[in-house]
């Protein structure tokens, strides 16, 4: 039984109110990003399900839209922030409160980081100052 703490980095909710700003430019980019992912694959996809080999402007485009998405997703993995629901930008930061470690949640839109929820159980509560 692993008794330590299963993230390397932790954020304070000053550190998190900091990093909102950025967060939201993150998820815009990443909003970007995966619509022209999608965009990108829909004329390939007959292709694809038929076996055929696909190269030029079709394959370019799509590779370009998949590693521009993946290099978004790697803005939040390479802090260890937690990407929970792109559609509605749920952010989970890895912290502590009340001696433990715990997650503090944000979503696109809120003015401040307000809830927090338990790694495993996934209740939420107001965070108490």
């Amino acid at each position: 039984m692993n008794t330590g703490p299963r993230f390397k980095r932790h954020y304070t909710r000053e550190e998190v109110r900091r990093m909102l700003p950025q967060v939201e430019l993150w998820l815009n980019r990443l909003d970007l990003a995966n619509a022209a992912f999608k965009k990108a694959a829909v004329p390939l996809d007959g292709f694809l399900s038929d076996g055929c080999d696909v190269g030029g402007q079709l394959a370019s485009r799509y590779l370009k839209s998949f590693l521009d998405l993946a290099s978004s997703l790697r803005e939040f993995a390479s802090r260890e922030i937690l990407l929970r629901d792109l559609q509605r930008g749920l952010i989970d930061f890895p912290s502590f409160a009340a001696g433990r470690e715990v997650f503090l949640s944000w979503k696109r839109g809120e003015p401040d980081v307000e809830h927090w929820q338990d790694l495993d159980a996934g209740s939420t509560g107001p965070i108490t100052v």
